[in-house]
């Protein structure tokens, strides 16, 4: 996995604060390693004082297909890219 980043810290320190449990905390944002996906987190925290831990795995979970649905769509058109490109000059022989 991906160490994790500055914003991912921050989530944490915020996660701690709250009363959740370290080892919890640990696994959410070792989930959550990315300034996006912790940022997306934080955001969601900020409308809640406090939220069951089932919730915060749900949102994590959601984030996370998110982000999983964002890349694949990028990669989607790297390859129609390269697909037109290839249609457009055939062949570099």
């Amino acid at each position: 996995m991906k160490p994790r980043t500055e914003k991912s810290m921050e989530l944490y320190e915020v996660l701690v604060k709250r009363g959740y449990p370290k080892e919890f905390c640990e696994q959410i944002t070792l989930n959550l390693n990315t300034d996006w996906t912790a940022n997306r987190m934080l955001g969601y925290l900020s409308h809640y004082k406090k939220l069951p831990l089932e919730e915060v795995v749900d949102e994590m979970l959601a984030i996370l297909s998110d982000r999983n649905r964002i890349m694949q769509k990028h990669e989607m058109e790297d390859v129609n890219a390269k697909w037109n490109q290839f249609l457009a000059q055939g062949f570099d022989d």
